[in-house]
This record gives structure tokens, C-alpha cells and sequence, in this order.
């Protein structure tokens, strides 16, 4: 049988995304919330500045979104690895643009959403599949990556911004984002709003979420946190990280297991 058009292209495409279960977003906001604090760590702590941890993490995330790109089915280890990576080299940009160029959060903010803007209407343009939850194409795979390195820039300047330039605090813009974050959620429980604009929505939402909760862990008494610094914060984070990733990897692939065992009985 011959599907033609952009059926052919999802019946083809690869099943590499997770479902978007309440593990699903536990474990970005957990490795977005990594992202900030030991980025911050490498750029601040270690002094390394945020030019240089910018090419170290591109140079990272370029070599998990390689080994991303390879597999040909969903890989938890690779996915979550790919997603972190992100996290922590759109920390540093962010960082880079707003701080290091001086361009401030504002404008730093209106090219990154411009960036966004721009590659959801060449995604949308090209006909490909734009579904977070169907099998992609690679063409897909390009675009949906791209969006999700820019999403989580625009995201750590959004939380910048609410904690700093409108003096929110981090605390402040922690629940200001978290009161965001249900209100999409109510969105998508009670009207028949377009889900894909609600995902990316929500997953931009997650980053300024995690970034100002993980500020209120390293920053000083004096701006609102509590100063345990960006090493023991990223532990903090890493350590439930890594438990979530494991159990969520075992419980993939006895369910795959289940399943393929299932299948040959019948």
C-alpha cells in the first residue's frame, strides 16, 4: 500500500519524542533547572566567562543532538541528555546577549522571539509535520530541535527579566511562571486551543520556571536566595534528575518489552 503526500512523510518518520506524561514534564523542568545552575557554575563560579562556556556547552549539545539524530526510535538517556545540553547552552547565550553584548533583557528577548517566531513560520511554510507527539520526518527533527535550543534562550531572558528589570525577585518570578504554567495547563484541560501551540507554550514557560527557582537556591541572602552556590545546587538537581531518568528508562523499556512479548503470543 502507497500513502502519498505528508501521510507518507509521518508514516515514515521515526517515533524518537516521549509521550508528554507528568514524568515528561517533571524531567524538563528538572534538567532546565539543571541547565541554569551549572551553566551559571562554568560562566560565573568558574570564571570561565560566558563566551567561552557558550562554545564548550554548543560544543556538548552538538555531540548529543548527533547521537539524537542517529538513533532511530526514542532513546531516554539520548533525549534527556539532548534536552539538558540545550538547557544549559541557551543559559549562556542568553547570558552572552544580554550581559556580554549589553544588549539588555528587553531587546535580548525580542530578537530570541523573533528567532522563535521565524522558525515556527518556515516549519509551518514547509508542510512538515509540526506534532510533538506523531513519528517525525527529519526535516521535522531539525525544526523541532532548533525550537527547542531558542525556547529555552528566550526562556532563561524571560526569567532574567522578571527577576531583575521588574524587580519580581526569584522567588516572585518563580510563581509568576508557575501561575502561568497552570493557567496553560486549565487551557488545555477545558478548551480545544491548538495543542501544539499550547506544548511549545508551556515548554517555554518551564525554563524562566526552573531558572528563577534555581536562583533562589544560589543567589546571595542580600537578592532574595539562599546562597548555597552553583555546585551544590546543580547536585541538588542532578541527583533527582538522574533517579527520574532511571526509573522512567526502566519503566520504557519493560513496557516495550511487554508489548513486543505480547505481540508474538498472538
Amino acid at each position: 500500500r502507497r500513502v502519498h503526500g505528508a501521510a507518507a512523510a509521518v508514516e515514515h518518520g521515526l517515533r524518537k519524542l516521549p509521550a508528554l506524561t507528568v514524568m515528561y514534564w517533571a524531567l524538563k523542568i528538572l534538567s532546565t533547572t539543571l541547565g541554569e545552575t551549572f551553566a551559571d557554575m562554568l560562566s560565573m563560579t568558574l570564571a570561565l566567562g560566558y563566551g567561552q562556556a557558550a562554545l564548550i556547552l554548543a560544543g556538548i549539545f552538538v555531540a548529543c543532538l548527533i547521537v539524537q539524530l542517529s538513533v532511530r526510535t526514542y532513546v531516554p538517556p539520548v533525549y534527556w541528555a539532548t534536552i539538558t545540553a540545550t538547557s544549559l547552552v541557551g543559559t549562556v547565550i542568553s547570558d552572552f546577549i544580554d550581559r556580554t553584548l549589553e544588549l539588555g533583557y528587553p531587546q535580548g528577548m525580542g530578537i530570541l522571539l523573533g528567532i522563535l517566531l521565524f522558525i515556527f513560520i518556515i516549519w509551518r511554510l514547509t508542510g512538515l509535520n509540526m506534532s510533538v507527539t506523531r513519528a517525525m520526518t527529519r526535516p521535522s527533527e531539525c525544526f523541532y530541535w532548533s525550537t527547542i535550543v531558542v525556547s529555552n534562550t528566550l526562556g532563561t531572558a524571560l526569567g532574567d527579566f522578571t527577576s531583575d528589570s521588574i524587580d519580581l525577585g526569584f522567588v516572585g518570578g518563580a510563581c509568576l511562571y508557575g501561575g502561568l504554567m497552570l493557567a496553560t495547563g486549565l487551557v488545555a484541560a477545558f478548551t480545544k486551543v491548538n495543542r501544539v501551540l499550547l506544548f511549545w507554550v508551556w515548554f517555554v514557560l518551564t525554563r524562566p520556571f526552573g531558572a528563577t527557582f534555581g536562583d533562589v537556591l544560589t543567589k546571595d541572602k542580600e537578592k532574595g536566595g539562599v546562597e548555597l552556590g552553583t555546585e551544590y545546587a546543580s547536585l541538588i538537581f542532578a541527583v533527582p534528575l538522574i533517579v527520574l531518568l532511571c526509573v522512567h528508562t526502566t519503566l520504557h523499556y519493560g513496557l516495550s518489552l511487554s508489548r513486543t512479548f505480547k505481540k508474538k503470543k498472538k
